[in-house]
């Protein structure tokens, strides 16, 4: 009789009208039970506790182009995400911080360990709440007062600091590199401006274009990596004749690594951010076809891929070059391997496919971020909710695609070269820390106050633990003094986690204005709507509503 009673509130919950937001269980449907899914194997709803935002699960996934990312697609955004600029461009800046090979090598498998807990970490919330946004959603379940206020800061720093403006400068660095030319800083910016608009154009008018693109340039990326480290082992088996003593890179292999935990933060962010994407998929999930079982295979699927590949593709790299030439290679370390083994003509060609790398991972970047954009806008917390929330003409998010567009076209044209664009990527880094740090502390919160949360995947909590220090490391170590007081550009060294920090506290001011101040001096209440745009998309509105 229990059994029968509980599976008729499961199924009341279903119906309009149900008492709560549901939320997708990983366990297969049987024939009675209903679904939201089509597909061989489906999910069902099941009643959670708390809730994520002003929308319900359902409500969240109205609109749009519908469930038609499978297994496949799904693991190619995180792959797509994963390996962009980052492994063929830091490993130099990283070499130059920490100062040795063996220091180097640490801090990809300590960026790897930590990518992987933080991965842990997601796909508990991301099954529990199976729906687009990610960490938003996860904020917005814990950190439920004050109101809003978590969705905010978490907005703030997504649309300001979610720009792809890197990748698009490093396809033009490297196309300019492949037709052996100097070009100016203006004419480089002219190249990653025509990547940035035709990216944004490809998603809005041909969205499934765009997947298939990703998945084409996805598989490309896998094997570069595979031909680098291939490239590698012939190195250090003596069967590359230009380059003498090919293992003379790891031989006292700690020789000359750096003492100041500042050096090895910055290091660390920027390994971090090589490895940035295990997440993407989370950003998309109303979009994924059995999103809580997809996401467990394709997240550590994804990351584990280019962990390996990442790991290897080092190793090729110190087999052609010692410490000091990979620290000066500049961005472009993946072709000077190919230089040292092959020639000049080898490393023209392969700046082309670095280039080509380059547009995958904006195209990936551009495709989950303006998700996000998009589902921030249907919560109601940015100005013009019902513009930014639209689906025209094509069904993917065409006004959170041009959020997105906004400030990275900013970066690419006001930035200059140099040590400001590195300095930008230090500062988009360090809120992700913070944000990381209370989305890990709202899961040990939510497993004390609400044990009874259906969770289909369950994080090992020292895996949560190791994940938290790791973020407390990063968010302090920067302000640690580095030796001579320089870190890795010539600004000051704690310039990037205060303007860090001052970017979150700006998005407090901004609740505080918009929540508290101007209801305050207007006499009026801000009262939450839901609205209905053509495409079945739902937009939660606030109209203010005179005070009594």
């Amino acid at each position: 009789m229990d059994k029968l009673s509980s599976y008729g509130q499961r199924l009341k919950a279903m119906l309009p009208g149900g008492p709560r937001a549901p939320v997708m269980s990983s366990r297969p449907s049987t024939r009675d039970e209903s679904s939201i899914f089509e597909g061989k194997e489906e999910e069902v709803i099941v009643v959670q506790p708390v809730q994520a935002g002003e929308l319900t699960t359902e409500e969240a996934s109205h609109g749009g182009m519908g469930r038609h990312l499978g297994l496949v697609s799904t693991t190619f955004l995180i792959i797509g995400r994963i390996i962009g600029t980052g492994i063929f461009s830091t490993p130099s800046s990283i070499t130059e911080s920490v100062g040795s090979v063996g220091a180097a090598m640490m801090m990809w498998v300590l960026g790897l360990a930590l990518s992987f807990a933080g991965l842990m970490v997601w796909l508990e919330f991301g099954c529990m709440f199976p729906r687009s946004g990610g960490e938003k959603n996860y904020l917005e379940a814990v950190y439920t007062r004050p109101k809003f206020l978590a969705t905010i800061v978490f907005a703030v720093n997504a649309i300001f600091l979610g720009f792809t403006a890197s990748g698009c400068i490093i396809f033009a660095s490297n196309m300019v590199e492949a037709a052996n030319r100097e070009a100016s800083d203006w004419e480089k910016r002219g190249i990653a401006i025509t990547v940035i608009v035709f990216v944004t154009a490809v998603h809005t008018f041909m969205p499934k274009m765009g997947v298939r693109l990703n998945n084409l340039l996805g598989s490309l990326k896998v094997i570069i990596l595979v031909f680098i480290i291939v490239t590698g082992w012939i190195v250090l088996g003596g069967g590359a004749k230009r380059v003498h003593n090919p293992g003379a890179s790891f031989k006292n292999s700690f020789r000359g690594s750096a003492t100041s935990s500042n050096l090895y933060a910055t290091a660390l962010f920027k390994v971090l951010n090589s490895y940035a994407g295990w997440s993407n998929a989370a950003y998309v999930l109303n979009e994924v076809k059995r999103p809580v079982h997809t996401l467990k295979i394709a997240g550590p699927l994804g990351l584990g891929v280019c962990g390996v590949l990442y790991l290897l593709a080092n190793v090729s790299y110190f087999s052609a070059a010692t410490p000091k030439q990979i620290a000066a290679s500049d961005n472009t370390v993946a072709s000077f391997f190919f230089g040292q083994v092959f020639g000049e003509t080898a490393q023209q060609v392969l700046s082309v496919f670095i280039a080509l790398s380059s547009l995958g991972n904006v195209l990936t970047i551009t495709f989950a971020q303006s998700r996000v954009n998009q589902e921030l806008a249907k919560e109601g917390v940015i100005p013009f909710p019902k513009f930014w929330a639209s689906s025209w003409p094509a069904g993917a998010p065409s006004a959170g695609l041009l959020l997105h567009f906004i400030p990275s076209f900013i970066v690419i044209v006001a930035i200059p070269f140099g040590d400001a664009f590195n300095f930008i990527i230090d500062v988009e880094g360090y809120p992700t820390s913070i944000i990381a740090l209370f989305v890990v502390s709202g899961l040990l919160y939510l497993r004390w106050k609400k044990p009874e949360i259906n969770r289909p995947f369950k994080c090992w909590l020292p895996v949560a633990l190791f994940f938290l220090v790791g973020q407390c490391f990063l968010i302090v170590a920067p302000f640690l003094r580095p030796p001579g007081g320089k870190g890795d550009t010539s600004l000051p060294y704690w310039l990037y986690p205060i303007i860090g920090i001052v970017v979150l506290l700006g998005s407090v001011v901004y609740w505080a204005v918009w929540r508290k101040v101007l209801p305050a001096l207007g006499r009026y209440e801000l009262v939450p709507r839901k609205d209905s745009l053509p495409d079945g998309t739902i937009v939660t509105v606030f109209e203010r509503v005179k005070s009594a």
